[in-house]
């Protein structure tokens, strides 16, 4: 029998960059200022608007240096595999090791914000009963091997945004009706001089960072775009453009609502009770419960994602072996990695805040952030021969920002990262003599 001639089969190379653009916002959700307006309002004293445009500049440089790199690397597509190959792998393992403090809080606080919407729609209800519930559903889902298709995330996305122009719609119409309206009204939500200074501004803003979390998986997509070369780094720099906006309109309309300088029934689930004053409990309730189904998914997949980190790291023999690099037999998912993770987010939900947690997940994602700068300036100025001015000036500010706004985050944040990081510096230390063998990996799993 003749062999067979036809060609391999590939991925075809069919998005544009309106699609990315759409994929991306997606990825980071329309929605995304509102679980964690109150714990940016809480931080910067007010003045959610200012620091979520802050943050979007930070991440817009970001985004930049995360589009080029992913052009040099199109198939690694990690902060971890840019900082290792770029600077130095102990850097790298810095690097990594903080961002798997992300994986690891991401669910946590999806846990905490999930308890804390249900108390809302059911008054009287216990905190331990909820947040218990979810976070057995949380790991149910990923035991079971459910994960969301792109339909799906479509029209959550469709609903989302009908809820969105609902909300902001009932925002509107309530302030227009709103007594004695002058200019101070409307520029206090972006400068309040009772309440403004720079280091609250500065700590609002590390937190606001969060609402930008997911923009760089637009780079796991690279085998499908067209012109890959151009698009994954606009469809970034885009994503996070078009998030910054509409995410500063949607927190504008909710200090309108709603003036920082007015205490909160529940800082955590801040932005319901402000639907709650514009729209009515009808309001409230279906965006309590919009929220909860993205965040559910929202933390369906860091869960996911974190127990495939934590397989990579045990079937490479970083950690344990036997624990982490195990798979189920008829699932093929990383069983006992799900279930670490599932007991970790319910003992987490009893001892820290959603405020504290956003803060420390942050603390990872900013270094890695400016890791990946710092990896852009290196490999396309320092050591790149067609050498631009763009490719020194936006990675050095984008670092610098981003570094700044590490600085910022609270000082239990700080503690509690930088205990992360220094067992981690042992443990890497222990397990490679020193830094002296092969570097620990932090590298997702494709399969």
């Amino acid at each position: 029998m003749a062999a067979s001639t036809q060609p391999p089969v590939r991925l075809a190379r069919s998005l544009g960059l309106f699609q990315l653009l759409v994929m991306g916002v997606i990825m980071v959700q329309p929605t995304a200022p509102m679980p964690p307006f109150g714990a940016i309002s809480a931080g910067a004293r007010g003045h959610v608007v200012t620091t979520v445009l802050m943050a979007m500049f930070a991440m817009m440089l970001t985004a930049l240096s995360y589009g080029r790199m992913a052009r040099a690397y199109p198939s690694a597509g990690s902060a971890y595999t840019y900082v290792a190959r770029e600077i130095h792998p102990a850097l790298g393992y810095f690097t990594g090791w903080s961002m798997l403090l992300d994986y690891l809080v991401n669910p946590l606080i999806c846990v905490i914000w999930c308890a804390k919407a249900l108390m809302g729609l059911f008054p009287g209800t216990p905190y331990a009963l909820w947040a218990v519930s979810f976070g057995v559903l949380f790991t149910i889902l990923n035991l079971r091997g459910i994960q969301a298709t792109a339909r799906t995330n479509e029209f959550l996305t469709a609903a989302m945004g009908a809820v969105i122009l609902w909300t902001l719609g009932a925002a509107f119409r309530y302030v227009s009706l709103l007594p004695d309206l002058g200019p101070a009204t409307f520029l206090t939500p972006f400068y309040d001089p009772q309440r403004f200074s720079w280091p609250t501004i500065s700590n609002g803003a590390s937190i606001a960072v969060l609402t930008y979390i997911g923009f760089d998986g637009i780079s796991t997509l690279s085998e499908e775009v067209k012109d890959p070369r151009r698009n994954v780094l606009r469809a970034m720099v885009g994503t996070c453009f078009i998030i910054g906006v509409l995410s500063a309109i949607e927190v504008y309309a909710g200090q309108l609502v709603w003036p920082a300088a007015e205490a909160y029934p529940d800082v955590d689930t801040a932005y319901l009770h402000i639907a709650g004053r514009a729209g009515g409990a009808i309001l409230f309730q279906v965006l309590s419960w919009t929220l909860v189904v993205a965040t559910i998914g929202s933390a369906s997949g860091a869960m996911l994602a974190g127990a495939r980190l934590l397989y990579g790291m045990g079937r490479d023999n970083a950690i344990p072996k036997s624990f982490f690099g195990y798979l189920h037999p008829v699932r093929r998912i990383p069983s006992r990695n799900v279930l670490l993770m599932g007991v970790l987010c319910l003992a987490g939900a009893f001892a820290i805040s959603y405020q504290t947690g956003a803060e420390l997940l942050n603390f990872g994602a900013l270094i890695g952030f400016t890791g990946v700068n710092v990896s852009s300036l290196v490999h396309y100025y320092v050591r790149g021969r067609d050498r631009h001015w763009s490719h020194l000036l936006a990675p050095a500010v984008g670092a610098i920002v981003c570094l700044y706004l590490w600085f910022s985050l609270s000082l239990l944040a700080k503690l509690a990262g930088f205990a992360w990081l220094t067992f981690g510096v042992v443990y890497g230390a222990w397990k490679t003599g020193g830094f002296r063998k092969d570097i620990i990996r932090f590298d997702i799993p494709e399969e």
